[in-house]
């Protein structure tokens, strides 16, 4: 499953860099054609790439949380059961060594 994640992503990767490329490449053909000014191509092209940053921020959350439910799902112990249980097998120690 993770793989199959990873590989979606990769893709999705590429394909945004492709596309900020060829935007890249259009916005210069109309700054070269006086269509658009230089800033006018900034603006757009840094829209462009915060646009993808936000959607490569929203992706992850919900990939995170897609693993988070199939982990429930299969049963898996989280981080903070395990660390819960290793405090219960302490607090059990420390009282039978009490008792002795």
């Amino acid at each position: 499953m993770s793989d199959f994640l990873k590989k979606g992503f990769l893709l999705g990767l590429g394909a945004a860099l492709t596309g900020k490329e060829k935007l890249e490449q259009k916005l210069q053909e109309l700054v070269d054609k006086g269509e658009l000014s230089q800033d006018q191509a900034r603006s757009v092209l840094k829209n462009f790439t915060e646009k993808g940053e936000w959607k490569t921020e929203e992706w992850n959350a919900k990939r995170e949380e897609q693993m988070r439910e199939l982990a429930n799902d299969l049963g898996l112990a989280t981080k903070e059961d395990i660390s819960k249980m290793e405090a219960r097998i302490a607090e059990l120690e420390t009282k039978r060594e009490d008792e002795r």
